[in-house]
């Protein structure tokens, strides 16, 4: 490690020896302090050294939020290893193809979710080391097993723009990337959410975002740069949240839709205090945002971030700039680019692109792909604004080539979708969207043409389509038309099907 590198695993080492006794985490009612933290993580990294696990390799986890993956998230730091968090609502040939293409040597399965790996895994030829989170279960040995040693070792030697972990984004052209962020790119972006929040000892974080999203690994890591302490829920629910936000007095977390419209009909019904709230992010209705400002106190910030950016790129209060998307960040440069990639003046539209010490490394096993995302020396997120005469980021959509849906925070690509429903014998043509949700934010839109004399319903080909892919990504809304407008080449004209179809 070089004289000016610091990984994730050294602000654990510095908490641990600033903080001993205070409670670091809360997990399922279990509180661990900073310092027996520290202690797991080395006995854990001790253990994964000895069967075998080296820097720059992947370690895979399939699993909702616990201190298993806590202490995975240091373990795999402290050694130089790549965490390979993986989205436990996909499908298993999702999984399958993630698996394949990240090649972790070393996967880590919740008991609920082996059922899955193994399907996942099923005819693959993949030397891989298979361990259970809870228990020892047929070919998954056990996750306590590897803390027995009793042994800490030294810290692996690597550099601070090295990848730490790998996060596999919606699939653009039918296929999830893994987005490479680095230690320096993830404690940048929380450093400065701790710093504009002003994160202590005193502050309370409640993790009710799944830590395989870059949301729920800046919420945490936030909370330990600023010495406080995070509930980790495993899942969400409204009622258990508003128990937590009282018992432990929580102050910040992050939430997509539904989350915060479920916790404020739960706190209306029985009479919950929010008052200890201090901050929230997230993306969420103006009427949900005000009502949860009235009821607790609390301030909510706008953001703009892609995995790709470590999670932020721009913050600002809600209500600050009612509509636009918060201010650069201080580690972030944010502008707008037309098509040839020039800046443009204050006000005008065009592409958002982003450089700083937070952008990412590249896409893993896609270098063509990194260097068309990487040109001009900009990181071209396929997000489209402007910047106004003050500075904020107005968010205008996608652009055409990264169209995205997101249902309740996850990302849904509809090139994905379209593909799935072709497989249907039934359906001629198909385009999908995304529409306005009351509920989720955005919900996923088919409108299809049927070959001729065909007959199906909304309902079967929506549940074809859940066969097939993760659930969330299957369209909630089907339209069946006689045909879909093309431009002069034939293609879609999707700008067109869009106004045409773009209401719920």
């Amino acid at each position: 490690m070089g004289i000016h590198d610091l990984s994730l695993y050294g602000v654990i080492k510095r908490n641990a020896g600033h903080n001993k006794g205070r409670t670091a985490f809360v997990c399922e009612q279990e509180k661990i302090s900073y310092d027996e933290f520290q202690e797991k993580v080395d006995r854990l990294a001790a253990g994964l050294q000895s069967t075998g696990l080296r820097s720059g390799q992947r370690v895979g986890v399939l699993a909702k939020n616990g201190l298993p993956f806590l202490c995975l998230i240091g373990a795999v730091a402290k050694i130089g290893a790549i965490l390979l968090p993986i989205n436990w609502r996909l499908n298993p040939q999702e999984v399958g193809y993630i698996l394949t293409d990240g090649s972790p040597t070393f996967l880590f399965v919740a008991p609920e979710f082996q059922d899955m790996a193994r399907s996942s895994l099923a005819g693959e030829e993949r030397e891989m080391n298979l361990f259970s989170t809870q228990g020892t279960t047929g070919p998954f040995e056990s996750f306590d097993g590897l803390l027995e040693s009793g042994k800490t070792g030294a810290a692996a030697d690597h550099d601070s723009d090295d990848p730490c972990t790998l996060l596999y984004t919606a699939a653009v052209h039918g296929r999830p990337r893994g987005a490479m962020l680095t230690h320096q790119g993830l404690l940048l972006a929380s450093s400065q959410l701790a710093l504009l929040w002003g994160l202590n000892k005193q502050d309370v974080g409640l993790a009710m975002v799944p830590l395989f999203h870059v949301a729920g690994l800046l919420q945490v890591l936030s909370v330990m740069l600023g010495e406080g302490t995070s509930i980790i829920m495993q899942r969400f629910d409204p009622g258990i949240a508003c128990k937590h936000i009282e018992d432990y007095k929580v102050s910040i977390f992050f939430e997509f839709p539904p989350m915060l419209t479920s916790i404020l009909d739960k706190a209306q019904a029985g009479g919950h205090n929010l008052s200890s709230m201090r901050h929230a992010l997230g993306i969420d209705h103006p009427d949900t945002v005000r009502a949860f400002e009235e009821r607790s106190g609390a301030t909510y910030w706008a953001a703009y971030g892609q995995s790709e950016t470590s999670g932020l790129a721009t913050l600002a209060p809600y209500f600050e700039r009612p509509g636009s998307a918060g201010f650069p960040t201080q580690f972030a440069d944010v502008e707008v680019v037309d098509e040839a990639g020039n800046v443009l003046e204050r006000g005008a539209s065009g592409e958002i692109v982003v450089r700083g010490p937070q952008v990412f490394n590249g896409y893993w096993n896609k270098e063509a792909e990194t260097q068309y995302t990487f040109r001009d020396d900009w990181h071209h997120t396929g997000d489209m604004g402007r910047v106004d005469e003050d500075g904020y980021l107005w968010f205008e959509g996608r652009a055409e080539e990264k169209d995205l849906i997101k249902p309740g925070g996850e990302n849904v690509y509809p090139a994905e979708v379209e593909e799935v429903i072709l497989e249907c014998p039934m359906v001629n043509e198909t385009a999908v969207i995304g529409v306005p949700d009351p509920d989720w934010g955005e919900a996923v839109k088919a409108i299809c043409v049927l070959v001729p004399g065909a007959s199906l319903s909304e309902a079967e080909l929506i549940e074809f389509v859940a066969q097939r892919i993760a659930r969330f990504k299957k369209p909630k809304y089907v339209v069946f038309v006689d045909a879909l407008p093309k431009i002069g080449d034939g293609t879609l004209d999707r700008r067109k099907i869009k106004a045409q179809h773009g209401a719920a």
